[in-house]
C-alpha cells in the first residue's frame, strides 16, 4: 500500500466506525444534515449529543487546517468570487439534503450499510448529479 491511499483509507474506516458506534450506542444515524437540522429546532433532551457531534466535526476541521493548511487552499478555478460561490454552493447542498431527506453521510454511509433502498437510490442520485456537474463545468461552461 502506498502512503497516498493510506490517509483516505483510514479516514473512511474511522467514519464507518464512528457511524456504527453512534448507531449502536445511541440508536442515532450519523447524518450531518439531520444532526445539524435538529439543532435549529431543538428537542429537549436531544441536544447535548448533537452539539458534541457537531463540535467534534468543527474541531476536527480546525485541527486539520492547523496541521495541514495546504489542504484548505481554495482552487484557483473559483476566481475572485470564490467565497460567495462557496456560500451559494453550501446553501444549495443544504437545500438538496432537505429535498432528499438526508445527505451523503446519512444515506451514503449509514443508509446503504443498513440496506435501505431509499438510501441506495438517493446515493445513486447524488453520484449522478456530481458526475453531471463535473462534466458540465469542465466541458460545457
Amino acid at each position: 500500500m502506498t502512503s497516498s491511499i493510506l490517509p483516505p483509507l483510514l479516514g473512511g474506516a474511522l467514519i464507518g466506525l464512528s457511524a456504527s458506534f453512534l448507531l449502536l450506542a445511541n440508536g442515532r444515524v450519523a447524518g450531518i444534515s439531520g444532526v445539524v437540522g435538529s439543532l435549529l429546532a431543538p428537542v429537549r433532551g436531544d441536544v447535548a449529543w448533537r452539539v458534541l457531534f457537531f463540535g467534534g466535526l468543527l474541531a476536527g476541521g480546525m485541527l486539520l487546517a492547523w496541521l495541514r493548511p495546504e489542504s484548505f487552499a481554495a482552487p484557483a478555478s473559483l476566481g475572485s468570487g470564490g467565497a460567495a460561490l462557496l456560500v451559494v454552493a453550501g446553501l444549495l447542498v443544504g437545500l438538496g439534503s432537505r429535498l432528499g431527506n438526508g445527505c451523503t453521510s446519512g444515506h451514503g454511509v449509514c443508509g446503504i450499510s443498513r440496506g435501505s433502498a431509499r438510501s441506495i437510490a438517493a446515493t445513486l442520485t447524488f453520484m449522478a448529479a456530481g458526475v453531471l456537474t463535473v462534466f458540465l463545468v469542465r466541458h460545457v461552461f
